[in-house]
């Protein structure tokens, strides 16, 4: 089978043709480490969805979700159960590195998978209900610094996992003390994180853009601000960055997948090639640009690399801000 395989990273591609010994018959299965609703089902739901229209797999590719543990639990049952597994992805992104970078999956490092790839980033925002009385994310931060127990945060990663880290980078850069007591509710995932802040119970909620599409379409939910360089494209240009409100908060999340560490050479060499031709694809420009989804491409043979160094970074930002012994 002939497949594109494109080399590109954010904006720079070179498609080059590869013939794969390889293909998958049959199901495959898309390990979601949360419950329907967040980042982790989304990436599974979409990219299942664009290989079945592209061809890729001649079966169906099965989103399975396996909460718990922030990813932990998904992580361990690819290691120790599916270990030879030709046809498991497992939905990764910023959050799991931020976990392994915490010690929070034990006994367990990022040597023990295989890396797949990355398929876009997934920027980082601070919301609130409609009825909120904070109109941006200034009123919101100036009363964390009044008192760092005032607002209650709620998000879809455990304690001290990427959602709960993007509040204290903002806070932290908006000024405010003793970061550890702003309240944080840890949920199985984004989508019961918001509707817990739809329903004021909690005060702000900490996630990514295209897990609140849904609840912003509706007008339930209101972005105080995105955690990027620069304003989104299309329709998501009129949120406010937190950089342009004077605070100095990046929080993004790259998505994509890892797989079994003992699957066979040629079935790894397959999915990188499927995840490289996916990307560039017309279908998946549509999905990115529909979910806030901006370009991040790591070729393959440097995609190994970013992921060691960003489980190093988020190591050091931990100990920083005392997360992490």
């Amino acid at each position: 089978m002939l497949i594109k395989r494109t080399l590109s990273f954010v904006a720079a591609a070179a498609v080059s043709m590869s013939v794969l010994a390889w293909e998958p018959s049959g199901k495959v299965e898309c390990l979601a480490p949360a419950d329907p609703g967040g980042g982790w089902d989304f990436t599974c739901r979409s990219v299942g969805n664009v290989m079945r229209e592209l061809g890729m797999v001649d079966g169906s590719v099965q989103t399975v979700n396996m909460a718990g543990a922030g990813g932990g639990v998904a992580f361990a049952h690819t290691v120790s159960k599916r270990a030879e597994d030709n046809k498991l992805l497992v939905a990764a992104s910023t959050a799991t590195t931020t976990r392994l970078a915490q010690k929070q999956f034990p006994g367990m490092n990022a040597d023990m998978v295989t890396w797949v790839g990355a398929l876009g980033a997934d920027y980082g925002i601070i919301a609130v209900g409609k009825d909120s009385k904070y109109k941006n994310l200034n009123d919101l931060m100036d009363a964390v610094a009044d008192d760092p127990r005032s607002v209650k945060f709620a998000g879809g990663s455990a304690r001290g996992g990427w959602d709960h880290l993007k509040v204290l980078i903002a806070a932290k850069a908006a000024g405010a003390d003793d970061l550890p007591r702003i309240p944080y509710l840890s949920y199985n995932n984004g989508g019961e994180a918001m509707t817990q802040v739809v329903g004021g119970q909690v005060d702000a909620f900490t996630g990514d853009i295209s897990e609140a599409t849904g609840f912003m379409e509706s007008g339930d939910l209101r972005v105080l601000a995105v955690l990027s360089e620069e304003r989104l494209p299309g329709k998501f240009g009129d949120i406010p960055t937190a950089k342009e409100q004077g605070i100095e908060a990046l929080g993004p999340n790259w998505r994509g997948f890892y797989m079994p560490k003992g699957a066979d050479q040629a079935a790894k060499e397959y999915w990188v090639n499927a995840v490289d031709t996916l990307y560039a694809s017309e279908q998946w420009k549509k999905v990115m640009k529909s979910n806030g989804l901006i370009p991040f491409h790591p070729p393959a043979d440097q995609f190994d690399e970013f992921v060691r160094n960003q489980v190093q970074d988020i190591e050091k930002l931990s100990r920083e801000i005392g997360l992490l012994k």
